[in-house]
């Protein structure tokens, strides 16, 4: 059974996807909360698998928030829930540790598809949001100052296929090369970049400046 918590300041929008969650038998909203103080206090008794973090919650952030319950308790799968569009604030809460990000216009199926996903340690992403990372990822890389980590040219064209969920085959497909190679060149972005999954990848890539933000 999946533990879900659902952080949003709307009322209705909390109650609507605990209701809509309630059909799923291995998923179970454990607790709502529309704020980061009633979060932090449920956190202390009651540690859900998957939060759902609304980027808005009335004057607060929960891009600050996802941070917070990170440095907390680093195994939550935060998903990133909103309906803002814009580059900076996917990737800033992609930086700050969610595992997945949502528009709130997403229907039922991909929302319960996205919890499953993140739940087993897998990033998921709207369509939306994969078309960002893959624009950024694609510019090249531009390491903060300070931190130098190159890749090769292939390297960012795995890396780039990696974050739209392409799989080992259809990777070595896209490319020409065979299934092979594109593992060596995985374990090398691993290691390049510090992580131990795919899941790992695009997040650490932000991290580290590899995704330019314009």
């Amino acid at each position: 059974m999946i533990r879900v918590a659902i952080v949003d300041d709307h009322k209705m929008f909390r109650d609507g996807l605990q209701a809509m969650l309630s059909d799923e038998n291995d998923i179970n909203v454990i607790w709502t909360s529309p704020d980061t103080k009633t979060t932090l206090e449920r956190l202390e008794t009651d540690l859900p698998d998957v939060i759902l973090m609304d980027l808005t919650l009335g004057t607060e952030s929960g891009i600050t928030l996802t941070k917070t319950v990170m440095d907390l308790h680093p195994s939550i799968k935060i998903l990133a829930i909103s309906m803002h569009y814009e580059d900076t604030y996917i990737v800033k809460v992609l930086e700050n540790g969610a595992s997945g990000y949502l528009l709130k216009e997403s229907g039922g199926e991909e929302v319960v598809n996205a919890i499953r996903t993140v739940n087993q340690g897998n990033t998921y992403y709207s369509k939306h949001v994969s078309e960002v990372l893959i624009k950024h990822i694609t510019k090249g890389t531009k390491p903060k100052q300070g931190i130098q980590i190159p890749l090769t040219k292939r390297e960012i064209e795995i890396l780039t296929l990696i974050a739209n969920e392409y799989s080992n085959p259809e990777i070595a497909k896209e490319l020409f090369i065979s299934i092979r190679t594109v593992d060596t060149h995985r374990r090398n972005l691993l290691e390049k970049l510090d992580v131990k999954n795919t899941a790992g990848l695009v997040k650490h890539a932000v991290k580290f400046g590899l995704i330019d933000i314009k």
